[in-house]
């Protein structure tokens, strides 16, 4: 599929969350619908939990403290905001920040999964708990940060959110460790999808 497909495609499903009046109490309360943000042929699909107060008034995922971090840990790899894909579960902003709720989620689940259908990465890294288990649901983000896990064909690299690492020190340390196996682990996965084919 070219660029021009993907980011048509893309631009299709975003409509239809409009159209479709997903979550229209939390849409109520938001500034607007933050669907994603990047490169539609990326590798990488980093996905967090819901738009924070910046995201909101923006309507582009991780602007604010938590995605200046994101950009220097991708720095740290060699890539760039554009060459990436990046999106949250939850399209609005929850009031007040709290946490998306479990309906919430399940009720953009679809579109996500829609999502990564047309992108199509060698790799999904969920950011936070919320995210890793809305694909992962029996694991514990302690226990399984940076190990990648394969599930229903796609692999998935649990990491802690950045947000996180902003209020805990050792933690910082951690996500960076975490996110320096990035390109080992596509490499891994690409080796392996070219002995298979």
């Amino acid at each position: 599929m070219s660029s021009d497909d993907k980011q048509k495609k893309l631009e299709e499903l975003k409509a239809k969350i409009l159209a479709d009046g997903v979550y229209t109490d939390l849409a109520a309360t938001a500034t607007q619908l933050v669907f994603g943000d990047g490169n539609p042929h990326a590798d990488i699909v980093f996905i967090g939990e819901a738009p924070g107060k910046n995201e909101d008034l923006q309507g582009i995922p991780f602007i604010g403290a938590a995605g200046k971090f994101l950009n220097e840990m991708l720095a740290t790899i060699g890539l760039k905001r554009e060459d990436i894909y990046i999106t949250n579960i939850v399209k609005y902003r929850p009031p007040n920040n709290r946490d998306p709720l479990p309906e919430e989620k399940e009720a953009f689940l679809p579109y996500l999964q829609a999502q990564l259908e047309i992108i199509q990465p060698t790799i999904v890294v969920t950011l936070g708990r919320h995210s890793m288990n809305c694909f992962l649901p029996d694991l514990q983000i302690s226990k399984v940060h940076g190990q990648p896990k394969r599930y229903k064909g796609q692999v998935y690299l649990p990491l802690f959110h950045p947000a996180a690492a902003l209020y805990n020190g050792g933690m910082r340390q951690t996500l960076i460790d975490d996110f320096s196996k990035i390109p080992a682990v596509i490499n891994m996965i690409k080796t392996a999808n070219t002995l298979t084919n």
